[in-house]
């Protein structure tokens, strides 16, 4: 599956004649002609190596790092949306986003905190089409969705899927605190690294987090009381 969804983003991808861009005094600068060629040492480059070479017009690359990193974005996505064609078809726009920009990446920030930033902002734009940001407020929770997180929370808790559980949860919350809780509680991403991919300051990020969490408790709370021994 996974090399599969690498070759099809890959395919997707245009090819334009991408211009040599100046790599960053921090990045050893890279000769075409002596850096690695061979698919193994490809697989084997750092992120930075890799892009550079991009960015140097070697497509071959980009493949490398679609295959690197695809699984994690399209968990962020599955979690956000958890409809697998739609994750499919964001991921694949997500790469494509990425490819049309590397040419100015200035290695400044990591290349999968910056592809986060892109996949975030693609799952915001996403939301405002379908507009499905009422769906994220406890205020505006529609009729159903409420009905039906309420009768799952009734069901004897090894009846019930964990997954489900907290998929239904996570619906609950506003836009702002269910992307912190995906990336730290779900993704592992550190509060700096949060802070960096949502442009926000580290203490806004823990303040998100922590109500989050309280929201999540309080949803939950019914279903953990009662599978307590």
């Amino acid at each position: 599956m996974e090399t599969r969804n690498a070759l099809a983003i890959h395919a997707m991808l245009p090819t334009p004649d991408l211009p040599t861009t100046a790599v960053s005094r921090s990045v050893r600068p890279l000769n075409p002609m002596s850096e690695p060629v061979t698919e193994q040492e490809l697989h084997d480059s750092a992120d930075d190596v890799l892009i550079a070479r991009v960015q140097t017009g070697d497509h071959r690359a980009f493949h490398h790092l679609v295959r690197r990193h695809q699984e994690r974005i399209r968990n962020l996505l599955f979690a956000m949306f958890r409809e697998h064609e739609l994750v499919d078809d964001l991921a694949q726009e997500v790469f494509i986003k990425a490819y049309e920009a590397l040419p100015g990446f200035r290695f400044e920030s990591s290349f999968y905190t910056w592809l986060y930033r892109i996949a975030v902002n693609k799952g915001r734009d996403e939301l405002r089409r379908r507009k499905l940001r009422r769906f994220f407020s406890l205020q505006h929770l529609d009729d159903n969705v409420r009905a039906d997180l309420e009768a799952r929370i009734a069901e004897r808790p090894h009846d019930l899927e964990a997954t489900d559980l907290v998929a239904l949860g996570l619906r609950t919350l506003p836009d702002h605190q269910r992307e912190v809780i995906i990336m730290k509680d779900l993704q592992g991403f550190s509060y700096e690294e949060i802070a960096e991919i949502l442009d926000v300051e580290v203490g806004t990020v823990k303040s998100r987090l922590s109500r989050a969490r309280t929201a999540m408790r309080n949803v939950l709370g019914p279903l953990l009381r009662e599978d307590t021994p």
